[in-house]
């Protein structure tokens, strides 16, 4: 495990993008990494959405994360990751009208894994929610796991089991450990993406301070139902 050297988050700003793209291309192998341009819409239209973590000594990129806020009936249920986030631009942002922030992308270097970040990253996102009142966090959780069980489990079956702790998944279960739930599972949520094979959990994080009673009940019963906590 990684020595525990402090790690401080950020907003993102126009010189981390060259490093952002390196770390992408580092974490996806198979897959494009962020462009400049495409960063550069983030921080024009959302900048309090993008965030880096770095390390407190030598200022390393270690991780990034990035949302904007959608109007969650604008798409539908099933849509594309693409679609979310209008072809990773931003610039469908709707901080008039949404109520749901978004998270398009929360990354970190496996060099750098059990320093926390992920979790760090998770937290300045949730501040953004609570300081802006908005009701929850929506994302699609890229089933990094699920290839390695489709000859034997639906994608279905493979969520369920791993909300009941009888499998392990990278990035779902992480997420569901910092008080996300399942809502839904939707296919050619990336369309390329090995690992997954396209598929992804749709997951929730309500915040407590403006959730109304009905908004618990939005979890899919099949993985597991909202318990109201204080």
């Amino acid at each position: 495990m990684a020595d525990r050297i402090p790690v401080i988050v950020r907003e993102t700003r126009p010189e981390d993008f060259d490093a952002i793209i390196e770390m992408c291309r580092s974490v996806y192998s198979s897959n494009h990494p962020w462009t400049a341009e495409q960063l550069a819409s983030h921080h024009r239209v959302f900048p309090a959405g993008q965030f880096v973590a770095l390390d407190a000594v030598s200022g390393e990129m270690l991780g990034m994360s990035a949302s904007l806020i959608i109007l969650w009936d604008d798409y539908e249920p099933q849509g594309e990751w693409r679609g979310f986030t209008d072809r990773g631009m931003f610039t469908n942002h709707d901080p008039e009208y949404g109520r749901t922030l978004y998270g398009a992308e929360v990354m970190a270097l496996p060099s750098a894994q059990g320093r926390g970040i992920g979790t760090a990253l998770y937290k300045a996102r949730r501040e953004v929610v609570e300081r802006l009142g908005l009701l929850r966090i929506r994302a699609g959780s890229r089933l990094r796991g699920y290839g390695t069980y489709a000859k034997e489990l639906t994608p279905e079956a493979y969520v369920l089991r791993v909300v009941r702790n009888e499998l392990f998944d990278p990035t779902l279960s992480f997420q569901l450990r910092r008080g996300f739930h399942v809502i839904d599972v939707v296919g050619r949520y990336l369309r390329h993406d090995e690992e997954s094979l396209g598929y992804a959990a749709t997951i929730q994080w309500l915040n407590s301070a403006v959730a109304k009673p009905e908004d618990y009940g939005t979890a899919n019963p099949a993985f597991r139902p909202y318990v109201p906590t204080e």
